[in-house]
């Protein structure tokens, strides 16, 4: 049997959000006791409801996010969310630090797989780990630079995912690394959990399909590496 590693946070009512996006809501619209009254007492099914932004959780940014004439999350295509990958170490990098270039090719050397063109590398910096759900989450992560993001995309990637809620540093760079996702054809993927259980692991089948929301900037995904036999 292959080994399937969960890399998406759980959602839960008030998760942890981006700074300045609706909060993340769920609760309970209708429960086993008034379904089950409702049902004249046949059988109560519950129901609950959710509302949240398409940024939220563990999620995939379509190039409409980066701008308006970008491709929206409904005619992303599936073909980038079933690839390859591999899964880099960087939990050195302190908080706050701006990841290099240079960083990332020491790391994927020392990896010892190189990038799977069209496929994914995740970044593992331990923010996820070391900070969630503390407000040093929403803070305190490691990022990558425009020109990092720049060599990621020149190594053939479709895209690359990072255990924080923005792929670069707090602060203006991020909006840029988003512009260079854009200016070079590929995007990334925010807040992911247990890259650690990948480091070491060699390549996997990475998996990240999103909801199909019509026009939408981005969609919650149930992300994981496979291993297959």
């Amino acid at each position: 049997m292959p080994e399937i590693v969960d890399l998406s946070r759980e959602l839960y009512h008030r998760t942890p959000a981006f700074p300045g996006q609706p909060p993340i809501i769920h609760g309970v619209w209708k429960s086993h006791d008034e379904a089950y009254a409702d049902s004249g007492n046949v059988h109560g099914n519950s129901v609950m409801y959710f509302s949240m932004p398409d940024h939220g959780g563990t999620h995939l940014d379509a190039p409409r996010h980066f701008s308006a004439s970008g491709t929206p999350i409904n005619e992303y295509p599936l073909e980038n969310c079933y690839v390859m990958g591999t899964c880099i170490d960087l939990r050195h990098m302190e908080p706050k630090a701006r990841i290099s270039p240079e960083d990332l090719a020491v790391a994927v050397g020392k990896s010892g797989e190189p990038l799977v063109k069209g496929g994914t590398v995740l970044l593992c910096t331990g923010h996820h780990e070391r900070t969630f759900p503390t407000l040093a989450y929403s803070t305190d992560n490691p990022g990558v630079t425009v020109l990092a993001t720049e060599w990621l995309a020149e190594q053939g990637v479709a895209h690359f995912g990072i255990d924080s809620m923005r792929p670069g540093p707090i602060g203006d760079e991020n909006a840029l690394v988003h512009k260079a996702c854009l200016d070079k054809g590929i995007t990334h993927l925010e807040s992911l959990c247990n890259l650690e259980k990948l480091i070491g692991q060699g390549q996997f089948r990475f998996v990240c399909f999103p909801l199909k929301f019509r026009g939408g900037t981005g969609s919650p995904v149930r992300a994981v590496a496979i291993f297959e036999d």
